[in-house]
């Protein structure tokens, strides 16, 4: 039986993808900080081995592999799944907030994925899908520090790929488009989604099922000659480019 750690696991595209795992017959972890949604995620899925910890700790990392490697063993796949999103203008983004993203959002992968190599490669070779974001792929106002911290995971991503490859490690990203999270529900005004659907070619936002299946997709089989790719799992929103919706109507 596969075994797979989620980060970010409790809610979203992370608890998703546990879904999805699970429903396929692997064994899963989930991790998280939020102790009271980790708590409802874990008691939601039923079989999910729940993990509290903070991915941009890294001595609760070291934690949480020591607890892993006795619970599995081995790992055949690690999401890096969690993160931080605060926007905000340039000028009024502070040290604090750029620092609390980028420790989250990029420390947390470079964390994870180096302390469970090891675990990846004891079963001769897992895979890695870091998730990333369109906001990695193309600038956007009030992203500096969440749209430079997807890039920059974007180049980890090529370089945890070449790197590892010799342990038998495949490493990829899934950089979704806009979701229906319930974040983006809460915080998207109607004029915003109907700004983003003139934007999508697809013409709707994406699912959490659906960026859950492109993340088992890149753990599986199916992908095992798959390595170092960015796969945007956006509706075709990357493709495009700047557009004028008018152009549409």
């Amino acid at each position: 039986m596969k075994s797979a750690l989620i980060t970010g696991a409790a809610r979203g595209i992370g608890l998703a993808t546990a879904r999805t795992l699970l429903a396929q017959g692997w064994r899963v972890a989930i991790l998280d900080r939020d102790e009271p949604a980790l708590e409802r995620a874990a008691a939601e899925l039923g079989t999910a081995h729940p993990v509290l910890a903070d991915v941009s700790d890294p001595d609760q990392v070291a934690a949480a592999r020591t607890e892993i490697g006795a619970a599995f063993g081995a790992l055949d796949g690690l999401v890096n799944n969690a993160g931080v999103a605060d926007f905000g203008p340039i000028r009024e983004t502070g040290f604090d907030r750029w620092r609390t993203v980028m420790a989250t959002n990029l420390d947390g992968p470079f964390l994870m994925t180096q302390a469970f190599t090891d675990l990846l490669a004891a079963g001769g070779g897992g895979a890695v899908v870091n998730v990333t974001s369109i906001s990695g792929l193309r600038a956007s106002t009030l992203r500096v520090a969440y749209g430079t911290s997807k890039a920059a995971l974007a180049h980890l991503t090529l370089q945890q790929a070449a790197e590892l490859g010799e342990f038998g490690i495949r490493v990829n990203a899934v950089a979704p488009g806009p979701v229906n999270t319930k974040l983006a529900l809460a915080v998207h005004t109607p004029a915003i989604r109907a700004a983003y659907h003139d934007a999508i070619p697809l013409n709707r936002y994406g699912r959490e099922d659906e960026i859950a299946a492109a993340i088992v997709f890149l753990l599986g089989d199916a992908a095992s000659y798959i390595t170092g790719q960015i796969l945007a799992a956006d509706g075709g929103f990357e493709a495009t480019g700047i557009g004028l919706a008018d152009l549409r109507s």
